[in-house]
């Protein structure tokens, strides 16, 4: 299979041919302005769910996994984290053992699900940290509850968010570190203390930071300026025009710096559904607006999870924080397979043929994937 696009990392026309799974060769080629970008695939590491469908549900059957694993195709994602939020014990492990069983039983998914994200139930009480979470799941960490859930996955929980406010905490941390699982800070109320204990304990980023927090919180100190002071923290942004004004993902890309910045999606169930009032979903009652933003129901200034993919936050990156395509795209590629120790993601012979052609509109966040690769494989064109 040969591929005529642009190179998203200094826009010389190529020829690039795939041969099996892997890159075999890349050659120059005539230019042409409609040839569109190629770029290493999107690695999306908080997908909530998709189309109707949660991961956080007792509802959830090896079909719905199958389903929203290649709906990620239409968005360039070769490699996705499957997230199951704040939930009960029981709907928690039932999440985790679908997940595993899709692994084990489909090689599609197996080779899109670069491992799982359990977002909660471990994180802040209070509200607006805790954001849409289902308050009467939330508590403090628990190293042996964990590990059944880790059981039940077969190993595949690969990120942790949770709060540093509780005692337990710490020594969470370090087990979770230990145990090769990555710890990340989210849906906190944490002080100073607490936060600067638990980077020294191993957590190594924060979940969509400046979201998952509180409406008014003070000037300084404060748990967003400690996580962004923190050199050790990386950060995930999600950069989808509702969650974070554009002076905001500038300010947080500046003081992190590009090779500490992740974009993610955190895309949930409603995504890719119609505009209308939702109710018992895994996140309580959703309203879906008119321009696809979630909101708690009833509630319009509390968003719950996002509905647009994680291109368009390339694109608006770009525009947000005046960062160039290269940039942008390591953010949602090389920058997130960089953070969980994954092989890295490049354009060169030898390399795997996980690609993605796209076009986009930095001024607008207007994104269309053209084409999706994964392991050799064609899986999506538009």
């Amino acid at each position: 299979m040969k591929i005529l696009a642009r190179r998203y990392d200094n826009s010389e026309a190529i020829a690039l041919t795939v041969d099996g799974d892997r890159i075999a060769r890349i050659e120059p080629a005539a230019a042409a302005d409609n040839l569109p970008w190629i770029a290493p695939g999107f690695v999306d590491l908080q997908v909530n769910g998709f189309g109707g469908k949660d991961f956080a549900s007792a509802a959830l059957t090896v079909d719905h996994v199958r389903e929203i694993s290649l709906a990620m195709d239409q968005f360039g994602c070769v490699q996705y984290c499957p997230t199951v939020t704040t939930q009960s014990y029981d709907v928690i492990a039932h999440g985790l053992s679908v997940i595993a069983a899709a692994c084990d039983k489909i090689a599609a998914v197996a080779d899109r699900v670069a491992g799982i994200h359990l977002e909660g139930p471990y994180i802040s009480r209070e509200d607006g940290p805790r954001g849409a979470h289902p308050l009467a799941h939330v508590r403090p960490p628990d190293w042996e509850e964990f590990c059944r859930w880790q059981d039940a996955a077969g190993g595949r929980i690969r990120i942790v968010t949770l709060s540093p406010e509780y005692d337990a905490a710490c020594q969470f941390i370090r087990q979770a570190t230990a145990a090769g699982v990555t710890v990340a800070i989210g849906h906190t109320a944490a002080d100073s203390r607490q936060m600067e204990a638990a980077v020294d304990a191993g957590a190594r980023f924060s979940t969509h930071l400046g979201n998952g927090s509180h409406p008014v919180i003070c000037r300084h100190p404060n748990y967003i300026w400690d996580q962004l002071a923190d050199d050790r923290l990386w950060a995930s942004l999600i950069v989808d025009g509702h969650h974070l004004p554009p002076a905001v993902v500038k300010s947080f890309v500046r003081a992190k710096g590009p090779e500490r910045i992740v974009l993610v999606s955190d895309i949930t169930g409603m995504a890719g559904m119609p505009p209308g009032e939702y109710r018992g979903t895994s996140l309580g009652d959703v309203d879906v607006l008119e321009d696809g933003k979630l909101v708690v129901g009833g509630q319009r200034q509390l968003l719950a999870g996002a509905s647009r993919p994680i291109g368009v936050g390339v694109a608006n990156v770009m525009h947000f924080a005046g960062v160039d395509l290269k940039t942008a795209v390591d953010m949602a590629s090389a920058r997130p397979l960089e953070l969980l120790g994954l092989p890295s993601a490049a354009l060169r012979p030898g390399a795997p043929a996980n690609l993605a052609c796209i076009e986009l509109a930095a001024d607008s966040g207007a994104f269309r994937t053209v084409k999706t690769i994964v392991r050799g494989e064609v899986v999506y064109e538009s």
